[in-house]
């Protein structure tokens, strides 16, 4: 099946709003090797269809209501409130572990020591585990902006996690094809899109070095320029 091109905003429309999204990279060594987690999206999507990318999707406003098991890092809500409330930061990480569930079946939670306490409709099956989230070994690693000629537009923040901290089994909504971990070397044979292809060139140095919490953290911001994204530190 032929790889359907991106859409363009029609001439004369005004630029959408880019919605608040989270995709989380999840990646283990192999033979010394580093994989991640990729699936292929759906035909019938109007974003990235049939690109192989990592979990996520955008925010729902109940995110930022669900409570979690532990916090975020110090370190990594303070890079994430350079851009975002408090509130909003807790919401893009509940997002990024909630997608990830939905789209793939993984959990990274511990056990609920609150059973009886509500929880948002949207959560219902992630708690019914007996599992509430955890967002403690969530790495913030770069942020993206879908250019303001599509038509579609995301603020994406990239997360990633080693998959020690991820528990179950893949599975997941279907909305993600052939999910599986795959090599670095060997995301390149896939259809990717660019943005994608350019958070993939970070990994295997993310991986290998850890934050160093004594300096001044910066993450990654991807800026299209009509031609490819340009790479600076926030």
């Amino acid at each position: 099946m032929v790889v359907p091109p991106q859409p363009v905003r029609k001439p004369g429309t005004k630029a959408s709003r880019p919605r608040d999204a989270a995709t989380l990279i999840i990646y283990r060594m192999s033979d010394k090797n580093i994989e991640v987690l990729m699936g292929k999206r759906h035909h019938k999507h109007k974003f990235l269809p049939q690109r192989y990318v990592f979990p996520g999707g955008r925010v729902d406003p109940r995110d930022s209501r669900v409570r979690s098991a532990t916090p975020l890092m110090p370190h990594v809500e303070e890079l994430l409130t350079r851009r975002a409330t408090p509130a909003r930061a807790r919401a893009l990480a509940a997002a990024a572990v909630r997608e990830t569930f939905e789209e793939t079946g993984l959990v990274i939670g511990k056990p609920d020591v609150e059973p009886l306490r509500s929880v948002p409709k949207n959560w219902r099956t992630f708690f019914d585990q007996g599992i509430a989230p955890c967002f403690e070994n969530l790495r913030y690693v770069a942020r993206a902006v879908t250019p303001a000629w599509r038509p579609i537009r995301f603020n994406a923040r990239f997360f990633m996690i080693d998959q020690r901290f991820v528990k179950g089994q893949l599975g997941g909504d279907g909305e993600l094809l052939n999910l599986g971990y795959v090599p670095l070397s060997e995301t390149k044979e896939f259809e990717l899109p660019l943005i994608t292809k350019r958070v993939l060139e970070l990994v295997k140095d993310l991986v290998l070095t850890p934050p160093n919490l004594k300096k001044r953290m910066t993450v990654t911001n991807f800026k299209h320029n009509g031609t490819f994204h340009e790479m600076f530190n926030e």
